[in-house]
């Protein structure tokens, strides 16, 4: 049995998301009353007002955090040692930085940056540094996982705007997503001053297969040097997935490991306007980069509630599984 030490690391503030006001639909997470509005009767499970909480910290509570809860269990099953979770400024605002203290206690992190742009979360200089150290170790592995940036429409206003966040809506079809919508600020700024930046762009809708499943991804296994995608053919049918943009050094610093099929039937999106038919999903840090190794994804493929569960439960146990140097 190995001894992997992992981390599941939210870089959200706590207090900063479920102080959004909900008279305003923009960039924040919905309440549990609005998913019981939108999904009925799906979360009626949740509706009960003296045990859930039924505005954004239910959310979080209920439904957002066990999402990833089938990857905690499967890990600790496989290792025999609970995955360490936490938050970066929990619910009582204590803050826990990824200082030395906390990130030499283990040899796999997973950084789960579900923190919207509104929260201005970012990594202090002291917490950069002590990454680098991590990423020095051959046998350490750093995963960043940034969500969708829906509804940017960067240089426009007023009804080009509105049209081109329309466009994008209609593309992913989810109506519990309002127009504008960006997660992972942390994943970027920490990205950015590792010296490989990478931009989580849009939110596109993947392609599904006949029978519902995911479509395979477009995998390049010669650089998948850990074999991470070992067994693994699709990732899930998440609704909003990001496009993993690399940005200047991070053009020859990170290696595209895999690219997700974008589903042609539905509504265009401007990212498809031309030609463009994938989008690029999991990046790894090519040889030289660091020591160890860095890998950029949507957050959602440690998540359970998605689709294509079997192949997800095979890049974790052979994240889990691999062997040491």
């Amino acid at each position: 049995m190995p001894n992997r030490r992992i981390l599941l690391y939210f870089s959200w503030s706590r207090p900063g998301e479920i102080s959004a006001p909900l008279t305003t639909i923009d960039d924040r997470f919905p309440g549990i009353f609005e998913l019981r509005r939108l999904a009925y009767p799906k979360f009626e499970h949740l509706a009960d007002s003296r045990d859930f909480d039924q505005g954004i910290a239910g959310f979080l509570d209920h439904v957002q955090k066990p999402n990833f809860t089938e990857f905690a269990q499967q890990s600790e099953t496989l290792t025999g040692i609970p995955v360490k979770l936490i938050e970066r400024v929990s619910g009582n605002k204590k803050y826990t930085a990824l200082n030395d203290n906390l990130v030499s206690r283990f040899d796999t992190i997973v950084v789960i940056s579900f923190d919207s742009f509104r929260t201005a979360q970012m990594p202090t200089p002291e917490e950069v540094a002590t990454i680098e150290d991590f990423l020095a170790t051959p046998d350490h592995v750093l995963f960043i996982c940034p969500h969708h940036d829906i509804g940017e429409a960067e240089g426009l206003c007023g009804q080009a705007r509105e049209d081109r966040q329309i466009a994008e809506h209609l593309h992913h079809g989810d109506p519990g997503i309002p127009p504008r919508q960006g997660f992972g600020g942390f994943a970027r700024v920490l990205l950015r001053e590792l010296g490989v930046p990478v931009e989580n762009r849009f939110g596109l809708r993947p392609a599904a297969a006949g029978d519902g499943t995911p479509m395979p991804a477009d995998i390049d296994r010669t650089v998948d040097t850990m074999g991470l995608l070992n067994g693994v053919v699709s990732f899930n049918l998440h609704a909003h997935l990001p496009h993993l943009e690399r940005i200047g050094a991070a053009l020859e610093g990170m290696d595209v490991l895999a690219r997700q099929p974008i589903d042609i039937a539905a509504p265009p999106h401007p990212f498809t306007r031309d030609g463009r038919s994938t989008f690029d999903a999991l990046l790894q840090s090519s040889p030289g980069t660091f020591a160890g190794k860095l890998f950029v994804c949507d957050t959602t493929l440690f998540s359970s509630t998605a689709g294509g569960i079997n192949d997800l439960r095979r890049l974790w146990s052979n994240l889990v599984l691999r062997p040491s140097p």
